[in-house]
């Protein structure tokens, strides 16, 4: 009968052109599973198979567990138990017991060789996706086989590929036979079904055709820095040439736009802007929003945000039909841009310099001329006036030198007494805050200056007034505010 064993190994290797070692561990599981059919209680068998002589044999096994976590006695036994076995045994080992083994002639032949076959096509299937995977190619083209529940499978070669419906650009009609073009964005080795997940929205997708359509990129002559898109309507791309001599926007665009054209037949008709890359972030947006004309801008760099401002004639150009213009820029840069008119920065200029000067006025107890010269020369913090050097400020003509000093040494003793009062407050904030997935120290004392001092507090607080409180994103409070509860659901 082991002679009969290594035959059949043998005999199925070289039939289906895999590695013997796939057969031998099917047909463990084969055994295994008809070993398991004594009993008519649920327990986990195991068949190990003497790979040079034939001979088999069978245990069952228990899964060593915690005292207290033993939930399946037909399955699972405790280390104290186990221990009294052999001294040795540790959680996560299994404890086994040896049992005559089943006569290979008296399993059920099909349902050996369903489990077997089973293995093999599965080791067949992933021996053909690691050898897709090894050329490293992305970029997908295939026909679609069949649809189902409206996602596409696509047959690429000897791999299939899904291409979900959410994945597929908007208003386009797949059908059957068709051939596609989408990136590879996702490998699922957890389904049974195709593995290889398609998308034709992804950024990616649009600079892999444009790496296919202007070889200067492949030469590295060129460079897509980043990339948006609204599928199916707009799109940006932000290039930069890494020889003067090449021209990057016009290399992109192609002869009489034959190579952007491509790429935009192949995206149904959705608009590409390229844009011209700078390391500078102004320059960059500014690129970013063209057509549009921009007045002027000023950059947070502590937020990474900008303010855009625009006359009224460019206003509607710079925000676009939604929005669109202003948010697929955004997405490009990484910048949170704020498009606003001349009077609006204005008016925005006039109240932050009345914050400004009335925080000057409280915090150093000076009259609103001094705080007023403090702003219009370009102050906007207590910082600023402590710790910039002397001889600037003395620059200062409507302050003479003992008021500069004044008011250098008020705005340190301020910001000393602010410091300590921080800590403090950050003493008597709780563990669980402090812990909190996502949480930060800077973040912690803003919060413990609110009042939200635990993980409960801050579970209270809707996501809008955790960020009108600390100036944080959307997406980071949601984050926060669902780790902070938690608890609520356990």
């Amino acid at each position: 009968m082991s002679r009969e064993i290594l035959l059949l190994v043998d005999a199925l290797a070289r039939e289906k052109s895999v590695e013997k070692e796939i057969v031998f561990t099917a047909l463990e599981m084969a055994l295994s599973s008809a070993t398991k059919k004594r009993f008519h209680e649920d327990v986990e068998t195991r068949v190990s198979i003497d790979r040079e002589t034939g001979d088999y044999e069978s245990f069952r096994r228990w899964l060593v567990v915690e005292d207290d976590a033993v939930e399946e006695p037909s399955r699972q036994i405790s280390l104290s138990e186990a221990n009294k076995i052999n001294p040795e045994f540790q959680l996560e080992d299994y404890y086994e017991q040896p049992l005559e083994p089943i006569e290979f002639g008296r399993i059920g032949a099909q349902a050996a060789k369903q489990v077997i076959f089973q293995k093999i096509r599965d080791a067949e299937r992933e021996q053909t996706l690691s050898d897709f995977l090894e050329r490293g190619d992305y970029l997908v083209t295939g026909t679609i086989k069949r649809l189902e529940r409206g996602n596409a499978i696509v047959e690429s070669g000897r791999v299939e590929a899904e291409l979900p419906r959410d994945q597929m650009i908007p208003k386009e009609n797949l059908r059957v036979g068709d051939r596609v073009r989408a990136y590879l964005y996702k490998v699922d080795r957890a389904t049974r079904g195709p593995q290889l997940k398609l998308s034709r929205i992804t950024p990616d997708f649009l600079t892999k055709l444009f790496e296919l359509e202007v070889p200067e990129i492949e030469e590295g002559i060129l460079e897509i820095r980043s990339a948006a898109r609204d599928p199916g309507s707009r799109a940006k791309i932000a290039v930069k040439s890494n020889d003067q001599r090449v021209d990057p926007i016009g290399t992109c665009v192609g002869m009489r736009g034959s190579r952007v054209q491509s790429v935009i037949s192949e995206l149904s008709g959705e608009r590409v802007d390229i844009i011209l890359w700078s390391d500078d972030p102004a320059t960059f947006v500014i690129n970013a929003l063209a057509p549009a004309e921009i007045s002027s801008i000023m950059v947070d760099e502590e937020g990474h945000n900008m303010d855009i401002v625009v006359d009224d004639e460019n206003l509607a150009q710079a925000i676009g039909r939604g929005g669109q213009n202003v948010r697929l820029a955004s997405e490009l840069t990484g910048w949170a841009l704020n498009i606003m008119t001349v009077e609006e920065s204005e008016t925005k200029h006039e109240q932050e310099a009345s914050h400004i000067k009335q925080l000057f006025m409280n915090k150093l107890d000076v009259d609103e001329e001094i705080a007023g010269i403090l702003v219009q020369e370009g102050f906007a913090t207590l910082e600023e006036v402590a710790y910039v050097p002397l001889s600037e400020m003395l620059e200062i003509e409507s302050l003479d030198e003992e008021t500069i000093n004044e008011i250098r040494e008020r705005a340190r003793n301020v910001l000393l007494t602010d410091a300590i009062a921080s800590e403090e407050r950050v003493e008597n904030v709780a563990d669980d805050l402090l812990s909190l997935e996502g949480m930060d120290i800077e973040t912690v004392r803003v919060l413990a200056s609110q009042g939200i001092t635990n993980q409960t507090d801050l579970a209270d607080l809707a996501a809008d007034d955790l960020v009108e409180m600390t100036g944080m994103d959307i997406d980071r409070a949601n984050k926060l505010i669902i780790k902070a509860r938690e608890p609520w659901f356990v």
